[in-house]
């Protein structure tokens, strides 16, 4: 844990020497997410819901839809790289998407639910790779670099406890 607000778990740090043990306790946070948004966004009401989780940052709703958009793309970026060779990944605009019109208007259960039916594909996917598929890789245009499959397994992994945090942090900070 960490005291800056924008990184309640720490930031993201890659662990270069993988082993099967370790890759599987990735693959098991990306299968729990969606138990932890779903346990962080519990009982919220819309005032909360609305709350940003630090000033200038983003609220639970969005957070709430972030996610799976956000692992969406992941999704998609694995079944790129297992199926392409090298291929070079869309770049999308999280904070524009979090401002768009459905963000408002939609339930974040939908979201929830679309979570967990993707993490589930998802993990079925990821228990189905061969060790040597996770060293295949994606071309990150904006970052300009190749990034294996080990890495972006990680770096998800991470990213749903992050965004969880900032939601249980809040209800921490608040009293709910």
């Amino acid at each position: 844990m960490t005291d800056d607000l924008r990184y309640p778990t720490g930031k993201f740090s890659f662990e270069s020497e993988v082993t099967p043990d370790k890759r599987t306790k990735f693959i098991a946070a990306i299968r729990e997410a969606p138990a932890l948004m779903r346990g962080a966004l519990k009982g919220l009401n819309d005032a909360q819901l609305d709350t940003p989780y630090r000033e200038g940052g983003w609220t639970p709703r969005q957070i709430a839809h972030h996610v799976p958009e956000s692992h969406m793309n992941a999704y998609t970026r694995f079944k790129l790289a297992i199926t392409e060779d090298n291929p070079t990944i869309k770049p999308y605009d999280e904070n524009a998407w979090a401002k768009t019109a459905d963000i408002v208007r939609e339930p974040v259960e939908t979201s929830v639910v679309l979570l967990d039916a993707l993490h589930k594909r998802w993990v079925s996917l990821l228990e189905t790779m061969k060790p040597e598929d996770f060293s295949r890789t994606v071309f990150h245009p904006e970052h300009k670099r190749e990034m294996n499959l080990d890495y972006l397994l990680q770096m998800y992994a991470w990213h749903g406890r992050h965004h969880a945090a900032h939601i249980t942090g809040l209800r921490s900070r608040q009293g709910w």
